[in-house]
């Protein structure tokens, strides 16, 4: 049974923002600050991701455990629990699709989700997920210009120098 009453159940849900939520504001303020540059919501992507660094070719999805089902943090109320379950079901398939169109096209995908944002894990989290940004791009990087090879591993590289050395004298002034 619901606390509320429909009227004021309807007011509420209608509240729930889809855009510009905490959690997001979180990761694009990070984001920033470490001074990757982003584009918010963009529609011509499939599932319309959330932030998408097109430089690195990452989209990402700030999901909510509630609405998308996440097993670790998310719930079905007990009441009109039959309708809950298919919809957030419906998000999961949706979702889902939307990442694989997205990976078929080149893109890496990240999905952050809200508890993954709270305070004791928030910094962790942004941490990995800048990791995955800069290797996304680096594997990018890979494939576009294969001339840039990655050293074997098990070798002295430090008679890679061009160059001897060279020792530099102070000239006296007169």
């Amino acid at each position: 049974m619901d606390i509320w009453s429909k009227k004021k159940r309807s007011a509420v849900m209608a509240r729930i923002k889809s855009k510009d939520t905490k959690p997001e504001k979180i990761v694009r303020r990070y984001l920033y600050s470490k001074g990757y540059r982003y584009r918010k919501n963009v529609k011509n992507l499939p599932g319309s991701p959330d932030i998408v660094l097109r430089k690195y070719g990452v989209a990402i999805f700030v999901h909510g455990c509630f609405w998308h089902g996440h097993s670790i943090d998310g719930h079905i109320p007990l009441s009109n629990s039959d309708y809950w379950r298919n919809k957030i079901e419906r998000n999961k398939e949706r979702d889902e699709l939307n990442k694989r169109k997205l990976l078929n096209m080149g893109w890496a995908v990240i999905v952050v989700w809200e508890c993954q944002l709270k305070r004791s894990k928030r910094e962790q989290t942004l941490r990995e997920m800048e990791y995955y940004i800069n290797k996304s791009y680096l594997e990018r990087l890979k494939i576009k210009d294969s001339k840039f090879h990655l050293l074997p591993e098990n070798k002295d590289y430090i008679n890679l120098v061009a160059e001897e050395e060279v020792t530099y004298v102070k000239k006296n002034k007169k």
